[in-house]
């Protein structure tokens, strides 16, 4: 079940933040939004960390591309201290399942973890 409590709202403008191109872009922007202890399974099944997500994204991140387009986008508060989202995102044609966990850690809303799964637009429709 979706809520819309504050915490939701922070955590989606937050994941709203971290997929737009001049975030992704920068190191310190991105820093501000990624947990200490971040980890994602990324949609080729890699395993990143906070300093090589940071690394990867700024260095091929498209400045000039178009934006990531979310749907579907859901968020529940699992604790006073952490919200879970579940959305779906096309960019350029690549399509994933995303799911994220957002912890508050010393007054700020911060992606603790994330995963991708890329999935088929051509494919069965979901529930």
């Amino acid at each position: 079940m979706a809520d819309r409590t504050p915490a939701v709202e922070a955590a989606i403008e937050a994941e709203l933040r971290l997929l737009a191109p001049e975030v992704r872009a920068s190191p310190e922007l991105l820093g501000q939004l990624l947990h200490p202890e971040f980890t994602e399974f990324g949609t080729s099944g890699t395993h990143w960390d906070r300093a090589s997500i940071i690394k990867a994204l700024t260095e091929s991140t498209d400045r000039e591309g178009r934006p990531i387009m979310t749907s579907r986008m859901r968020g529940v508060q699992l604790a006073e201290d952490i919200v879970h989202l579940t959305f779906d995102t096309d960019s350029n044609g690549r399509t994933s399942h995303r799911s994220s966990l957002w912890r508050l850690y010393e007054g700020e809303w911060l992606l603790w973890f994330h995963q991708g799964t890329p999935f088929s637009a051509d494919g069965p429709s979901e529930a």
